[in-house]
Parts: structure tokens; sequence; C-alpha cells
């Protein structure tokens, strides 16, 4: 579906110096009091708009026709909207004001509701606060992945291969990444609900960014794995793999790939399955964001299933009033949430006063998500935050405009293992080689991920299924943040750790 927007680009911030030429503004928003980054502030120009990221960093491009008397609007709670044209946006740091009021100004406009009245307010008016109809939605998305090993130890207990030393185990180690770091963003148009089974998606601009030697360093190992079974195992053998109280039978091909395979793959391959095999490849990392995303948004706290259930399972959480804030001119109810039994989250909710709309939710876990520690495999998810961010449309109702969720889990393994080579087909013993190792293994891994909302435009539910997916791009592959990747395009600014991201970097972290 084609449509006219404005075209908007974030543009890359190397030092806190801002520009205002002919068509851009990028800044940072800071507290004049406190001189304090503002992360999540709205900017709005012409009904379309971003979040800044959690520095504060925001960055607009506009198209050459657009009018420099036109009005940037920035706003956040708890602070004086800042709204002048855009041709004097020309600072590159630019303040906001915290909000100057009386609490009793605010409480004599309003009855002075408990706090489990206004959440009773607000499950009234969920149906008329946000639009759930089927929408056509501008969309970036952004994925940072951080593994950390926390520990890499091991005892060789027994190995009949010579080969299978100390020194081949530590090479092998020491092939694995101490961290390890992903970036994933996608610039695309999602149509559909917010139902995961009524979503389309099409793909704009995507780009990843990552350590390929880390692949490789594996893959050495591997081979060098392979070629010393080759070596040494015989072909109609099969293994006996033992880990504690618990054993099975392999086959040898089951253990390890087949030698010589990519020549018998390489005939088979012709220009046909080539072609079916790219055009599988789009499909699918179409289909995996499409999916992500639709996860996402089926998390919202005003679908009746979500897994924030604050509001329609509200009996199970303790609210509390803790403060009265203004968004621009609009009061906010500021209230704090708790779980009162077995719930896991607990947060900070933000609520108009003459419509009871949540405009904004942050989130965290007061306990582990998932645990279990059982024969020497641990499992703890121990960090789950996240916040959602909504902005009101002309029609009243208010549209999604940022997600974000950032989690965290560790997973171990302190167990012994032994692989045991047998033959039925020789004489004597079945048992020919043994290697027995002891592991005891962490490692921590972490995901960020944040959707920002540019535009929302209504479609029909007919309009959705007249739409045909079709997606052929790829993401391009990155060694470092580069900044015009994403020129004239609507972004969320990278943060720190992304703009100083290089595959050199990488490396010497893990050569330390």
């Amino acid at each position: 579906m084609n449509k006219t927007t404005i075209t908007l680009s974030s543009l890359f911030i190397v030092n806190s110096i801002s520009v205002l030429s002919a068509q851009e503004i990028r800044s940072k928003i800071i507290d004049s009091i406190t001189k304090k980054p503002i992360p999540y502030a709205t900017v709005i120009f012409n009904k379309k708009g971003l979040v800044s990221n959690e520095e504060g960093r925001f960055s607009f491009q506009f198209s050459k026709g657009s009018n420099p008397k036109d009005t940037l609007r920035i706003s956040c709670i708890g602070y004086e909207t800042l709204a002048k044209p855009i041709d004097q946006y020309r600072d590159s740091v630019i303040f906001l004001s915290p909000k100057v009021y009386e609490i009793e100004e605010v409480i004599l406009t309003n009855k002075n509701y408990s706090a489990d009245e206004i959440i009773g307010k607000v499950k009234e008016n969920l149906t008329n606060n946000y639009n759930t109809d089927y929408t056509n939605k501008r969309i970036f998305f952004r994925q940072g992945s951080h593994q950390y090993l926390l520990r890499t130890d091991y005892t060789l207990e027994k190995s009949t291969i010579e080969e299978f030393d100390k020194n081949f185990l530590d090479n092998a180690l020491k092939a694995i990444p101490k961290q390890n770091s992903y970036y994933s963003e996608t610039l695309c148009e999602l149509y559909g609900n917010f139902d995961k089974e009524n979503q389309k998606i099409h793909i704009i601009k995507a780009s990843k960014m990552y350590n390929k030697d880390n692949e490789q360093g594996l893959l050495a190992i591997e081979k060098k794995f392979n070629k010393i079974i080759g070596e040494h195992i015989k072909p109609d053998s099969y293994f006996k793999v033992k880990s504690g109280i618990f054993g099975s039978k392999v086959e040898r091909d089951e253990l390890f790939a087949t030698a010589d395979s990519t020549e018998v793959k390489e005939l088979k391959q012709t220009l046909e399955e080539e072609e079916n095999k790219e055009k599988a490849s789009q499909e699918n990392f179409a289909k995996f964001k499409k999916m992500t995303i639709a996860n996402m948004l089926d998390n919202m706290f005003f679908l009746e299933d979500s897994g924030q259930n604050f509001i329609y399972k509200s009996n199970r959480y303790e609210f509390t009033i803790k403060d009265m804030q203004y968004l621009g001119e609009e009061p906010v109810y500021v209230l704090d949430f708790t779980p009162k039994g077995s719930q896991d989250y607990a947060g900070t909710l933000y609520i108009t006063m003459d419509n009871f709309a949540i405009i904004r939710a942050d989130y965290h876990n007061v306990r582990p998500i998932k645990k279990f520690s059982l024969l020497g495999i641990s499992f703890r998810h121990f960090k789950s935050d996240g916040k959602m961010i909504f902005s009101k449309a002309t029609n009243g109702r208010y549209n999604l405009q940022y997600i974000e969720d950032d989690n965290s889990s560790t997973f171990g393994v302190r167990r012994p293992l032994k692989i045991i080579e047998k033959n039925k087909h020789v004489k004597g013993r079945r048992k020919q080689n043994e290697l027995y190792v002891k592991i005891d293994m962490a490692v921590n891994q972490n995901e960020k991920r944040q959707l920002v909302v540019f535009d929302t435009q209504n479609i029909t539910q007919t309009a959705y299924g007249d739409l045909t997916e079709s997606n052929t791009v790829m993401p391009v592959y990155m060694k470092a943040y580069d900044p015009d990747f994403w020129k004239g395009y609507t972004i969320i600014e990278p943060n720190q750790a992304i703009r100083n991201f290089t595959v050199e970097e990488q490396s010497s972290e893990k050569s330390d």
C-alpha cells in the first residue's frame, strides 16, 4: 500500500552538536534544572512523531516542501511543552522546564478519586480510549542481544583419543567468545489489528550488525573435531552418550557431520534451487520479524489475555496514587502498582484525568519470571522490564507510539558428560574409545527490544484482506554502525553502545 508521508530521517549523533539545516533537526533534550537527559520525550510534527531515546537524543528530517514556520512540539510528563516553528530550533541542546503547579489546583478541578476508583474508570473507558481497529503502522524495530560467559570450567577425567587432550579443549573454549553482541534494525509497514493472527508486514529496509569472526572460530574447532573423529572412529560404530543418570544410543552420522557433503550439495544445486532458497530466506526473515512484533503487540494491557494483566485482573494488585503531573496542559494521575500475591510485576501508570486513559506504563518484575535447577542444569529469567507509551490521535483515541522490553537470564550446566564409542562388528569388547569430561559452564543473556510507531492510519478489514505480502528485502550486514545507512528514514536514535560498536572492538574483547 502506497501512501504519502512526510520524509523523516534519524541521523547519527556522534557528539552533542546539533545542526538545523533547511531540512533537518537533531538534538538532545535536557532537563533545564538538573541538566540530565530526558528519555522518551514525545516529538510531534504534522501529526507524525517519535520519541527521544534513553539518552534524550532524537533527530528529525523534513521533506523539502515542509513549511519552516510549521510547529514542532516536544512534550514529556512533568515538563512544560515546548512548541515553536522548526526554523527556531537552532541549539545543540533543547531544554525542557519542569512543570510548576499547585496540586490543590488539580484536585479542585476533579473528583477526589481513590486509586481503585481510578483503575475502575480506566476499565470503563478501555474500548473508547484505545484504537484496536485495523491500521497501517509505520514501524522501526530494533533488537539488541548480548551474551556473556560467566564461567567455562571443565575437568578432563579420561580420553582414549590422544588428540582430545586438555590443549584441544582449552582451544575449543577459547574459540567461544567471552561476550558477543548482535543488533538488528528493521523499518517496515505493519498492517492489522492487535490479534497475532491478523498481521501482514512489508519490510522496507533492514540491517544486522555482529562479529562474523565468532562464527569462524567455532566452525574451525568443529572442523578439527570432525577430522579427529574421522581418523579414529570406525565408520560402523555407534555412540553411547551419558550425562549423569541419563544415557542414549546415537549413530555415528547423527553425532558427527558426514565428510565431503559440500561436494554432493553443490552437484545437486541448480539455479532454480538457489532462487527458491533465496526466496525462502527472504520470506522467513519477514515472517520472523512479523511474529516477533506481533508477540510484543499481543502484550498490551488493554487486551484481555495480555501478560500485563494489571488492568483486567486489577484485584491481584495494590494501587496507590503517587503523584499528579501534567503532560503539556493535561493533568495526569501517577499511580504505582504492586502485586498482592504471586503476580510477577510492579510498576507505574500515567493516567489522564479527563478520560482515564493510560498514556504510559512502566513495569518491572519483582521476582524471577521463571527458574529451575535440576540435575545440574539451571535456568533463571531474572529481569523483565518494559514500557508502553501512547499518543492521542485527532479522533480522540490513543495509538501506540512506543514499546520497549528488556530481559535478562542465566543458563548453566554443571554435569558429567561421557561419549563412548561402541562397535558390535569387532571381536572382543564393544567399547572402543571414551571421552569423559566434567563440565561447569554458565552464560548470561540480555535482549532489549525497541519498537517505535511513527504513523498510524486506519484501514478497513476489507483493505487488509486484499493485501498480499511480498517481501524481498534482506538485512544488510554491517561491521560497525553506519549512520548514513538510515539517512532519509525515521528511526529511533541509537544509544552510545550501538554507536560505538565495531567488529574490531568485539574481537579485542574476545582476546582479553
